[in-house]
């Protein structure tokens, strides 16, 4: 079994020797940090890891690989290789479902009905239902006016609490069209309650639906005058900007102000990158906020001291003890800290192993790229994220599908279902382009338990590398080259091909540290406030359903932060 956390940040120094003692663990372990998996094979990046740790995985059951993230280890492992593993597990956050109960008293969670539900997906689903309750139980407890859901979307979160919860709500979302959906739902669901009070006989009683903004929250600036619009409940117009999103010169200039201040509640459900850190600092900043409710997503958004523009406020670090240290994560550090050990651990056998030969012909066609097309690499950074909505699409609905069948089929079918979504999962990450060739790539490859060790006859492999490399570089708008020899290319990688497996699988064990050492910073920063405020981190959501899972807290309990 894997370690368990035994650090606390229940108050900022304890929270400093917990970053403290994750960055002392990870510094020698940049080596696996900072490079990029497509490299793997142009960089010979196995040859920086201990070779007795690389020896012993590489015939290693892949389901004990696929354990790895989650710490747990096997007795005939190395023993550095266990300390390596448990110590790391050791400083990663608690991330199991706490009893929300216990913790916020006056917390009434209520199951969504049908009308409020529809269009959600079970994990958005189950996010609505978990974060609407708490997001409540917070803005009662500080007897807040209005909530804002920042990065709202198509405004499920922000419906819920209105229309079951009854709070005064302000959706934001840069997107216009986001905004007109969620009105257009808001009708809908007002006319369902209208018409469920009129069979009733209870009588009309105030319906409001959310009221949406379309703004991009650039600044801390734009979030703060938001915030301090105070909108007329009977009011059903969108609000927008004048003259697009954008400010002019530093000031905002909206269709309608309201003369009286109101206090307000920031909420975010995944707010992405930066939009997380914008929330923190406005909650600070803007004597209207009394708290805020955030849970981050998409480290690898985050800017970052060092790597953006001279001068600019940055996502990371936030506390001022993490800038003090000086410790740098770069995007593949931030990258990595979207791992998600539940999901590692969720694969079955055959997709696992799929998953790892499939980066083994993504860090092949790396070689190609970098032999043949050079200048591809410099001018399109981001060749490998190809098709990320696509990839998050198929993982819900792998998922949804997973949870279904553990009641009613077979554990066979759960495992094709997973085994198809994890190909189409890494085929849109390794730039495959039509459903024949995965399709293709799907009947053809069967593997034995090894890790990333396939069954497939070597000629078939070559075949199914140089689809993979035909299919790749027309995505990219180059046609096909006689003058490339791929065969060259694979007789150098496959040798090697059975330690990506383990190398990726050691990498993503430090995904969930690195996450926790970005949670631990923001906490940080509001620590460093001192006793005007209370923040705290909690697990909402069920990890296994939604990996960033993680809810930073945070109420005004003095008067300090108001003047």
């Amino acid at each position: 079994m894997g370690g368990e956390c035994k650090y606390s940040c229940e108050t900022a120094t304890q929270t400093l020797a917990w970053i403290q003692a994750i960055i002392d663990f990870i510094t020698p372990y940049t080596f696996l940090i900072n490079p990029h998996v497509v490299n793997f094979f142009k960089d010979r990046l196995w040859e920086n890891v201990d070779k007795e740790w690389i020896d012993c995985l590489r015939t290693e059951h892949i389901q004990n690989i696929l354990l790895i993230p989650s710490g747990v280890v096997q007795d005939h492992w190395p023993t550095s290789l266990k300390v390596f593993i448990l110590k790391l597990q050791s400083m990663v956050i608690h991330r199991e479902k706490e009893d929300l109960q216990m913790i916020l008293p006056g917390l009434k969670m209520v199951s969504l009905n049908s009308v409020l539900a529809q269009g959600m997906n079970l994990k958005k689903k189950h996010e609505v239902e978990v974060l609407s309750a708490v997001v409540s139980s917070i803005a009662n407890s500080v007897r807040a006016h209005t909530i804002v859901d920042v990065g709202a979307g198509q405004g499920y979160l922000a419906q819920v609490l209105s229309f079951q919860y009854q709070h005064s709500v302000v959706a934001i979302d840069a997107c216009s069209h986001h905004g007109s959906v969620t009105d257009a739902r808001a009708e809908r669901i007002k006319k369902y309650y209208a018409a469920q009070m009129r069979k009733s006989g209870s009588g009309m009683q105030s319906l409001n639906g959310p009221k949406t903004i379309t703004s991009r929250v650039l600044s801390t600036d734009i979030l703060k005058d938001l915030t301090k619009m105070t909108l007329d409940r009977n009011d059903n117009e969108q609000y927008r900007l004048k003259g697009g999103n954008q400010a002019d010169n530093g000031k905002l200039h909206y269709a309608k102000y309201a003369n009286e201040r109101t206090s307000s509640v920031l909420a975010g459900l995944h707010a992405c990158g930066d939009l997380s850190v914008t929330m923190l600092k406005t909650f600070l900043e803007c004597k209207e906020v009394k708290a805020v409710v955030s849970i981050g997503c998409c480290y690898n958004l985050l800017s970052e001291e060092g790597f953006g523009d001279a001068g600019s406020p940055c996502g990371y670090p936030m506390s001022h003890a993490l800038r003090s240290t000086g410790l740098s994560l770069g995007k593949s550090a931030r990258d990595l800290a979207c791992q998600s050990a539940e999901r590692w651990k969720s694969l079955e056998m055959d997709a696992g192993i799929n998953n790892f030969e499939l980066h083994a012909f993504r860090a092949a066609f790396q070689m190609v790229l970098s032999k043949y097309y050079p200048e591809v690499m410099i001018n399109t950074p981001s060749i490998g994220r190809k098709g990320k909505a696509l990839r998050r699409r198929h993982q819900r609905r792998s998922v949804e599908s997973q949870l279904y069948l553990k009641d009613n089929t077979s554990s066979s079918l759960s495992t094709e279902l997973s085994h198809k979504y994890y190909l189409s999962e890494h085929f849109a990450d390794g730039i495959l382009g039509s459903t024949v060739e995965r399709q293709a790539l799907s009947s053809k490859v069967r593997y034995n338990e090894r890790a990333g060790c396939g069954q497939t006859k070597s000629e078939d492999k070559y075949s199914l590398f140089r689809n993979f490399c035909e299919s790749g570089l027309g995505h990219l708008g180059i046609g096909p080259s006689h003058s490339i020899d791929f065969q060259e290319i694979w007789k150098e990688a496959e040798p090697f091909c059975d330690i990506i497996g383990p190398y990726w699988s050691l990498r993503a064990a430090l995904g969930p540290l690195l996450e926790t050492l970005i949670l631990l910073d923001r906490l940080l920063f509001l620590q460093e406030q001192g006793s005007a405020l209370e923040a705290y981190l909690l697990p909402v959501f069920d990890p296994n359903l939604s990996p960033r899972n993680m809810a930073i807290i945070a109420k005004k309990i003095g008067t300090d932060l108001n003047s």
